[in-house]
């Protein structure tokens, strides 16, 4: 019996869970032959005020994925 355990740094709807859950159990039953009912999947979201990557709180990184690039280069 497959388990499955699942973290996301913030939040997800529960279509989006449920679209994960589906496609983990149908990805294990195609490559593992396990059947649907077999398959545990958890679902976990962390807050980003409690998950760092990098040295900083996933919080606290910028939103413009172009700020964190020049931040991690230094100063120009």
């Amino acid at each position: 019996m497959p388990f499955v355990d699942i973290r996301i740094a913030g939040t997800a709807s529960r279509a989006q869970k449920a679209a994960i859950v589906a496609d983990v159990t149908a990805s294990l039953g195609a490559h593992l032959g396990k059947p649907a009912s077999a398959v545990q999947v958890t679902i976990t979201e962390v807050s980003t005020e409690n998950y760092g990557s990098g040295g900083i709180l996933i919080a606290d990184r910028p939103t413009n994925p172009a700020q964190e690039v020049a931040s991690a280069n230094g100063p120009r």
